[in-house]
């Protein structure tokens, strides 16, 4: 378990990660004392969270990280791409370029000049979850915050986002 002080945290964060490993985020002025007591109250909740990766652990294999993204980068591309060109037809909306990334702890960001990316692993992950985090960001174009004007976008085209959003989070996070 690592802690790790940060000077623009506002509270503590746990990030459980499929490798096994653990980290808390804490504000900078936080003392360790304080912080091991909030992770001796999460106990349960972090055990429950390296249980749901435990099906995982023996395909982690940090080398082999590189060319699985190389594997699966152009089918990934191909599926945002695909995806996007069917969406945009009802948004109608104009973004820069768009890139497959290996991103750690994001399954898609958008930019302010429009550029969408998106992580490599949505091409392992079933279809309606791919399809709500493309139809996220297409939606950050328009509005790029969290709004309910937003919210009301992304429904448009994906009526039962909460339960997909809601899913999407208890799923492992994209970091390997």
């Amino acid at each position: 378990m690592i802690i790790r002080k940060h000077k623009r945290a506002r509270r503590k964060k746990i990030t459980v990660h499929c490798d096994g490993s653990v980290v808390l985020t804490v504000p900078f002025w936080e003392n360790e004392k304080s912080a091991r007591s909030f992770l001796a109250e999460k106990e349960s909740w972090v055990l429950k969270q390296l249980e749901k990766f435990k099906p995982f652990r023996p395909k982690i294999d940090r080398r082999r990280e590189n060319a699985d993204y190389k594997k699966y980068k152009k089918t990934a591309l191909e599926l945002v791409c695909s995806r996007l060109k069917f969406f945009n037809r009802f948004y109608g909306l104009k973004f820069g370029r768009v890139s497959i990334k290996k991103q750690k702890t994001r399954w898609g960001s958008c930019s302010q000049k429009g550029n969408l990316n998106f992580n490599y692993k949505l091409a392992l992950i079933r279809s309606e979850l791919a399809d709500y985090v493309i139809v996220h960001e297409l939606c950050h174009l328009k509005e790029m915050n969290h709004s309910k004007k937003f919210w009301d976008l992304v429904g448009l085209t994906a009526p039962e986002y909460k339960k997909l959003k809601k899913e999407l989070l208890d799923f492992p996070r994209p970091k390997i």
